[in-house]
């Protein structure tokens, strides 16, 4: 049987009931689907640890939000940005004068892979100014990094992690990295939200150490955009062994990550500055 390479637990968990038997049900593993309005959102809890192997995913909670339309539609790359705030305050309610660190994963000279890096660009960073400029006294504290890719920096990700968390204590992490795919379709629509941490480099099949809270003591929160595909996923014809893992994406990669690195950050900006609209935020990141 094909193995088909995915990290969206939503892909996961309908091939696992592709899979099974009549009436078989998953036990350890609870879906609900909702709609609001042309955006799907599928909340895919993995309860024990049967769940975690049908999945392949960690014990968690895993949120799905899909938006055919977001690359285009401003009211969906709005209501996107809401929907993305308020799954990361259920996730993990912040308390007023918090510090989040925000991680930036990926590589920003690989387009597929610069989800991370761009996300960080387009980030509210207020922990410089937060006790040096009128009116900003009440905001929460949030800092952000990029650490690159052990390639270029010879360096660990959750090395550096670790040494960031020791020197600012977070109250919490948000990890931001790329992510793949088993449906091409979902490459320029979908974000997914889980409380179980991240695979640094999990997009391009290079997993890294996890950035989770059993490494770093912090609760971390992963937000995944899928912007690759397993070629062999989509291809009839069988790849070569010296050739694998073949990764593709689609022509308009660059316009994919402008627009899920612009949604994703103002959700995390929207949740980390409760009180701050959407158009004040982006006023204030010009």
């Amino acid at each position: 049987m094909q193995n088909i390479r995915t990290d969206l637990a939503l892909e996961a968990h309908e091939m696992s009931k592709k899979n099974a038997q009549i009436n078989e049900q998953l036990d350890g593993v609870e879906a609900i689907v909702t709609e609001h309005g042309h955006i799907t959102m599928t909340k895919v809890k993995i309860t024990n640890e049967n769940g975690s192997k049908k999945l392949g995913k960690a014990i968690g909670n895993y949120i799905t939000i899909e938006a055919p339309d977001l690359k285009y539609d401003t009211d969906e790359y709005e209501r996107v940005c809401k929907i993305v705030a308020e799954e990361i305050e259920k996730m993990a309610p912040l308390q007023d004068n918090s510090l989040t660190l925000v991680v930036g994963l990926g590589n920003r000279d690989i387009t597929p892979d610069a989800l991370g890096t761009e996300v960080i660009s387009k980030l509210m960073v207020t922990r410089h100014i937060k006790n040096n400029i009128a009116g900003f006294e009440k905001i929460n504290e949030v800092c952000a990094v990029v650490p690159g890719v052990l390639g270029t920096t010879g360096i660990e990700t959750l090395e550096i992690i670790k040494g960031i968390v020791q020197r600012v204590k977070p109250s919490l992490i948000i990890a931001v990295d790329a992510l793949a795919a088993a449906d091409i379709r979902r490459i320029s629509t979908t974000i997914q939200i889980s409380d179980t941490g991240i695979q640094p480099g999990a997009g391009v099949g290079n997993n890294r150490e996890g950035l989770n809270k059993e490494s770093l003591g912090v609760k971390v929160i992963a937000i995944g955009v899928p912007t690759v595909i397993d070629a062999s996923t989509i291809s009839k014809v069988e790849i070569p062994e010296e050739l694998a893992p073949l990764m593709v994406t689609t022509k308009d990669i660059d316009l994919v990550i402008e627009r899920m690195a612009k949604t994703v950050a103002n959700g995390i900006n929207m949740a980390l500055h409760k009180g701050w609209s959407l158009m004040e935020i982006e006023s204030f990141l010009g």
